[in-house]
């Protein structure tokens, strides 16, 4: 029997931190994606929505770094609940037609948000093989572009048809079914957990920091996600809006839209990470790639007259996706392969800093371009200047940087 629950655990993690990290990425995107509709969102404008993601990763920034004790302590499905609750939390705050509520909502997002990924690093790092890292961390990110896909497909048709607070709490329901069906997999997954381990302190916080910025191949792979990211957010959170306002499209297509590019991105995932995983120096050299092509792809939404082919505009918002949305499995296994097997959750939590730091620049400033220009899709062309830095910080590297290492 023990050896049958521990199979089963084995099989299972892989589906239910998928499904934990899609829930949870589908309560981010879904009140961007119900901008139009919150009242909020409408008496402040187009600087709402980055504001909402800039204090929804400041606050993932924050507890990120505290997952490592939390999962020390709790165990990674105990954390990985309690995320979720805190999300479907947030978006029932989020859905009240008051600004301090719908502040304590993107802050409440934003903490259940941050220790997802760690807690799912841990338990993935324990039960893959170490040369299939780069495919199995890349099926388990696809739950960040299915969770937007989600949100794209469900939150605008009942947004319309029954408001807001309908539209954002279905993705809250989804939330606790993750909840429920993660609770399979604690008493054998949670089983190593320390009881007694301190729970996280302000200190604490950049203990996983200090970690990322010691190692130099760990430092490089963080500051290039500072562009990843915000490239990838910027997207997912105003591809509705410039569909809508730009191309004139209706809220439903718009959210079509966003899925499409979703898709890709999930598409991607899976296709970067196995060739990652076969190349030699694969992940560093596929981020490179990535980094460049979604550079190309910004500038190509930029010059999208109003009156484009919507399949023109499709299949442009598919290699968006595919490219912006696509590098994270590959970069996630690159951190878990550059540290022994314990330290997964501490250095992907401290990597994870840089990355959320990305996108709580990135958004804001995107939508103040879009403000005082009034076009979105030149924010979308600037975003090149970013992707650019990334790309040349990606440059083949000095052979003491990655000595020893097969990322």
């Amino acid at each position: 029997m023990p050896d049958r629950r521990g199979r089963f655990a084995e099989q299972a993690t892989l589906p239910v931190t998928l499904l934990v990290q899609a829930a949870a990425s589908a309560a981010i995107v879904a009140p961007a994606v119900a901008a139009g509709a919150l009242p909020v969102a409408r008496a402040i404008g187009p600087a709402a929505v980055g504001i909402f993601i800039a204090v929804v990763y400041a606050m993932a920034m924050l507890s990120s770094q505290w997952a490592v004790p939390l999962v020390r302590r709790w165990g990674p499905i105990r954390t990985s609940q309690l995320a979720l609750l805190a999300c479907a939390g947030g978006l029932a705050l989020v859905s009240v037609p008051s600004w301090p509520a719908a502040l304590g909502g993107a802050m409440l997002l934003g903490l259940g948000y941050g220790p997802v990924t760690p807690a799912s690093s841990e338990m993935l790092a324990r039960t893959t093989p170490a040369h299939r890292f780069a495919l199995v961390f890349s099926l388990k990110q696809t739950g960040v572009p299915l969770g937007g896909a989600v949100a794209g497909l469900l939150v605008p048709g009942v947004t319309v048809a029954a408001g807001p607070a309908w539209g954002l709490g279905q993705i809250g329901l989804l939330c606790l079914l993750g909840t429920l069906l993660a609770a399979l997999l604690r008493a054998q997954v949670d089983r190593h957990r320390e009881p007694d381990a301190p729970l996280p302190t302000l200190a604490g916080v950049l203990v996983p920091i200090r970690f990322v910025l010691a190692d130099p191949l760990l430092r490089r792979i963080a500051f290039c996600t500072l562009a990843l990211s915000g490239a990838q957010l910027s997207l997912g959170t105003y591809a509705v809006a410039f569909l809508h306002q730009d191309l004139r499209w209706s809220l439903v297509a718009a959210g079509l839209g966003l899925t499409v590019a979703q898709v890709a991105g999930m598409a991607g995932r899976i296709a970067w990470g196995m060739a990652a995983d076969r190349l030699p120096d694969g992940a560093r050299r596929m981020l490179r790639l990535l980094c460049i092509a979604a550079m190309a792809c910004g500038v190509a939404v930029a010059c999208l007259p109003a009156g484009a082919p919507r399949l023109l505009v499709l299949a442009l918002l598919a290699a968006y996706g595919a490219t912006a949305i696509g590098w994270n499995g590959v970069y996630l296994a690159m951190v878990a392969r550059a540290v022994p097997r314990p330290q997964a959750a501490l250095a992907t939590g401290g990597s994870l800093f840089f990355t959320y730091l990305g996108v709580v620049l990135a958004p804001p400033l995107f939508g103040a371009v879009a403000g005082l220009t009034g076009s979105i899709g030149l924010s979308f062309g600037l975003l090149a200047l970013p992707l650019a830095a990334g790309a040349w910080i990606l440059r083949p590297p000095p052979p003491a940087v990655f000595q020893g290492r097969s990322p």
